[in-house]
């Protein structure tokens, strides 16, 4: 199957304990480049959630949105720091003997000064979260999975249209070849015939001259690279899979032969022609750039 790579997942898991939301969404990037926020209680889960992500996810720019609410009371410690206000006692009293005022620091007072008194998360059960984490994420990945597979199903569908619309140009220009030969032929014996009046053309002459123009305008082997690139590319997207580079790279090929085309094209009708397929070799990679 082919996956976009944009896409959204989202779940969410509750208990009497706790709830947890998780939202995935993705746009287009050339490598994995994964964004998580999430609580800073929660930070040491991060590398643990990149590891489980790298089972749903090959390309793409990632952001995830975790949000976790704690329902359990008393899940937060108050410290107090006995060698902080210490420290602050001891310098008031400095102060007081120091310039001869009336030291009048009451318990309350000290107890304001920055980290005497602190709060702190409880300890958590980190296995416990974990279980209930993953839970949800794979959840919410699975579901982002499902959106990317869903519009990597009306990838394939515009880029089969598209290919095969390219295909009928590829025909139109080998159709086309010797019908441009044999009017460069004509025309030459027209001019020959002007220019020599009543006397007898020379018919190798002529040939000769309509061989080098042949060789000069045959695509015969842009032709053959073309369609094999068309074919090997509606072959990878029926196999499916991680394929995006590797399609883009075909389309860039693909791209070469139709500009040595039309720097061959001697003929208004090929040029034409050739303009329109690279105008669907374009949209295409634009569409490629989407595939994971």
């Amino acid at each position: 199957m082919i996956k976009s790579m944009t896409g959204f997942g989202r779940a969410e898991y509750s208990d009497e304990k706790r709830r947890i939301t998780v939202e995935i969404k993705s746009v287009n990037h050339r490598y994995l480049d994964c964004s998580i926020k999430m609580p800073k209680k929660l930070g040491f889960f991060e590398a643990s959630i990149r590891t489980l992500l790298k089972d749903y996810i090959q390309r793409g720019k990632v952001d995830v949105f975790l949000t976790y609410e704690d329902y359990k009371e008393n899940n937060y410690n108050l410290r107090y720091n006995r060698d902080m206000a210490k420290a602050y006692y001891s310098y008031l009293c400095e102060m007081s003997e120091q310039f001869g005022i009336e030291n009048d620091v009451r318990v309350s007072t000290l107890s304001r000064y920055p980290e005497v008194f602190s709060i702190e998360d409880a300890d958590v059960d980190e296995d416990e979260i974990w279980t209930d984490l993953e839970k949800v994420i794979r959840e919410a990945a699975e579901r982002f999975v499902e959106a990317r597979i869903a519009e990597g199903d009306n990838l394939k569908k515009d880029l089969i249209e598209k290919l095969g619309r390219m295909l009928s140009y590829v025909d139109d220009i080998e159709k086309r070849a010797p019908e441009i030969i044999e009017e460069y032929k004509k025309d030459l014996c027209d001019k020959v015939a002007d220019l020599l009046a009543d006397s007898k053309i020379d018919e190798s002459r002529i040939l000769g001259e309509v061989t080098i123009y042949a060789d000069r305008i045959c695509v015969d082997e842009e032709i053959v690279r073309l369609r094999s690139h068309i074919r090997t590319t509606k072959d990878i997207l029926e196999t499916g899979g991680s394929v995006g580079r590797k399609l883009d790279f075909i389309a860039q090929e693909m791209n070469r032969e139709a500009n040595t085309i039309l720097s061959k094209a001697n003929d208004l009708i090929t040029s034409d022609i050739a303009i329109n397929l690279k105008t669907d070799i374009e949209k295409v990679r634009e569409q490629i750039q989407n595939i994971e």
